[in-house]
């Protein structure tokens, strides 16, 4: 190889690296049998993860993962399988973009959904721009009870178009319904809301979904996939585009990336969806086959007619979550759903019972609730994290002015009894100590 290239020996080879970046030394490593090599690997994964009980949320949830999942995701087939731009050569990974799709369309009840996209996130950017397209209009309304990193997002995307976005107030953590009416008018051409929304609780969507049909404002929801297995579908309540993050579907929390979008219309928006979609076609001998289909990514047509500029779509997670999907079933995905629910409801009993804790807002919740707290919540979590390796939650203060007081609490499957008992005897001990220190 030396000698193909040009070189005389490794040091030649590097010597364009900074000698400041180079490793000087040798490496220490033990002479250690395979079993205790991944006995040690082990021992500093666990000092690393720290070994934390997680119940926070915000739209990435810690939910179990069938040891099934690992084991089909790592097939090389999937694995390395790169963008199938040559259906002949990419049979597989076509079926499963094209299983992904009916999942989730099976799951929102709507007609035709895309092979996912970057995150939850990006997928409502993408909704409320294509709303705009489609209706000529140029007003979008999200309501303050949104994702505010969705918001952000959004923000981000409009700010070199001509589109109008408009925050509808918060009450009570929901959204204002007489507010939000009152805001909703011809120049509308959409309404995007969370069900449940970033406090967990449920919006009525009924209402919101009336107003906006009267004066030809298309309904985009961002829905929650495992609570989903509980609620009305999107399709049941008049949706136009239902976007969300997939990630509770079988991809791991992993520092909050990556993640998967998916999104999901009716059908006569299927010519203005983002990204990629698979179809089911015959071969010239009956035979099925797999295609990519409708491509309006600027790779593929004029890029004045492009829906889109996006370029991948989180394959491997999205694989994930078709195998996640395919292994759990519908009876599966709501076993997952009530048992979230129990622990949720049954942490939010006994947390409220604590002096000094009372739920904020009065709204229905599935996994997710928020509760207000005797002294700022960011106190709260470090005490926590350092005393119990508990993460009890995020902080609302961070992304909602005057609001620094507030926990929103997640739970899962995952979650057992036991763990919550340590979660309330945790935040015991810290409203007692606070109130002696307060003394």
């Amino acid at each position: 190889m030396f000698d193909k290239i040009g070189v005389e020996n490794f040091d030649d080879l590097i010597k364009a690296i900074p000698e400041k970046l180079k490793l000087n030394r040798p490496l220490e490593i033990p002479a250690l049998s395979e079993m205790e090599l991944l006995a040690e690997m082990k021992n500093i994964s666990n000092r690393s993860s720290t070994g934390l009980t997680c119940f926070a949320g915000g739209g990435v949830y810690d939910h179990f993962i069938p040891a099934a999942l690992g084991t089909l995701l790592s097939r090389p087939e999937f694995m390395t399988a790169y963008t199938p731009y040559q259906a002949e050569v990419a049979q597989g990974t076509l079926q499963v973009i094209y299983e992904f799709q009916t999942h989730i369309c099976r799951l929102t009840g709507m007609e035709v959904a895309n092979a996912s996209m970057y995150d939850g996130a990006t997928a409502a950017a993408e909704a409320v721009i294509i709303s705009c397209g489609a209706s000529r209009r140029n007003k979008v309304i999200v309501p303050e009870s949104l994702s505010p990193l969705y918001r952000d997002v959004i923000r981000t995307y409009l700010g070199a178009r001509s589109i109008e976005l408009v925050t509808a107030p918060m009450k009570d953590g929901t959204v204002d319904l007489n507010r939000l009416v009152d805001l909703i008018d011809e120049q509308t051409a959409s309404v995007l809301i969370a069900q449940p929304n970033f406090f967990g609780y449920l919006e009525d969507i009924d209402v919101v979904s009336e107003v906006a049909k009267k004066v030809g404002a298309m309904l985009i929801m961002s829905v929650d996939p495992v609570a989903q297995a509980l609620l009305k579908t999107p399709a049941e309540y008049g949706a136009d585009i239902v976007v969300g993050e997939g990630q509770p579907l079988g991809v791991p929390l992993s520092f909050g990336g990556p993640l998967l979008g998916f999104f999901a219309a009716r059908k006569k928006l299927v010519r203005s969806l983002p990204g990629r979609i698979a179809a089911r076609t015959n071969d010239v001998d009956g035979k099925t086959g797999f295609v990519l289909t409708l491509q309006t990514r600027e790779q593929h047509i004029r890029r004045e007619k492009a829906t889109s500029n996006i370029c991948t779509n989180q394959a491997i997670c999205a694989t994930a979550a078709a195998i996640y999907m395919s292994l759990m079933g519908k009876t599966g995905l709501k076993k997952v759903a009530l048992l979230s629910a129990e622990k949720a409801q049954l942490a939010a009993e006994k947390i409220t019972a604590i002096d000094g804790f009372e739920k904020y807002g009065g709204g229905s919740f599935v996994r997710e609730f928020a509760v207000k707290t005797p002294t700022k919540c960011s106190e709260i979590i470090l005490s926590m994290i350092d005393n119990h390796k508990i993460v009890p939650g995020i902080d609302a203060g961070r992304w909602y002015k005057g609001m620094d007081d507030c926990l929103i609490v997640a739970a899962t499957e995952l979650r057992t009894e036991e763990d919550i008992n340590r979660l309330v005897s945790g935040l015991k001990e810290f409203s007692k100590s606070n109130v002696l220190s307060g003394m």
